[in-house]
């Protein structure tokens, strides 16, 4: 049976940034002739304390990002469906990052877990989200990357957890089903 909705996550779901944040804080601190300060955990403990009020970073992360293989065909071929995002990171970078992809008329509803709703791997941004796209979570799939917020939180909210793999051998919790990209998602889905 076909599902009534499809939800994604978007860091190394989506997108994923060229360089990583610690190669653009060293960059940072070499541009402006500073020695390094803080490190990249300690800017990152700090991010949402300032992430709101930095137009400038939210421009320069959000053309960092390069989306990953399959993202267009599996997104168009779903398209017929109601598809959400349910994301932790910020709501500014997040929708920049959705821009510069392309991709943001394509989804519903977007959730930032963690702004509108406990982050995941609370179930509260997933049944928030489908609450939106008139989805129940027995007839719904999340597809994300991470085990511990993902497919986790997918799996508390009562929503099939599609993880894309990795490559760690024995994925904990275990999703209900796993894919390599985003290319075999449809095709997936269809036989669910």
């Amino acid at each position: 049976m076909a599902p009534d909705a499809i939800l994604f996550d978007v860091d190394d779901t989506l997108c994923r940034y060229r360089r990583s944040g610690a190669a653009l804080l060293a960059a940072a601190f070499d541009r402006t002739g500073h020695e390094p300060f803080i490190t990249r955990e300690e800017y990152h403990d700090r991010y949402p304390a300032f992430v709101d009020d930095s137009d400038s970073m939210v421009d320069l992360r959000a053309g960092d990002v390069e989306q990953l293989a399959g993202v267009d065909e599996a997104v168009s071929a779903l398209s017929h469906l109601p598809l959400g995002v349910v994301t932790n990171g910020a709501p500014a970078m997040q929708s920049a990052k959705l821009a510069a992809l392309g991709l943001e008329e394509a989804f519903d509803v977007v959730v930032h877990a963690g702004y509108d709703a406990p982050a995941k791997p609370s179930p509260e941004p997933f049944h928030a989200a489908l609450s939106a796209l008139d989805a129940r979570p027995d007839r719904a799939y999340h597809v994300g990357n991470s085990l511990s917020s993902d497919v986790a939180g997918a799996r508390a909210a009562g929503v099939g957890a599609v993880w894309l793999a990795d490559g760690t051998a024995r994925p904990e919790p275990e999703p209900d089903h796993t894919v390599e990209s985003l290319t075999a998602l449809p095709a997936l889905l269809e036989d669910a």
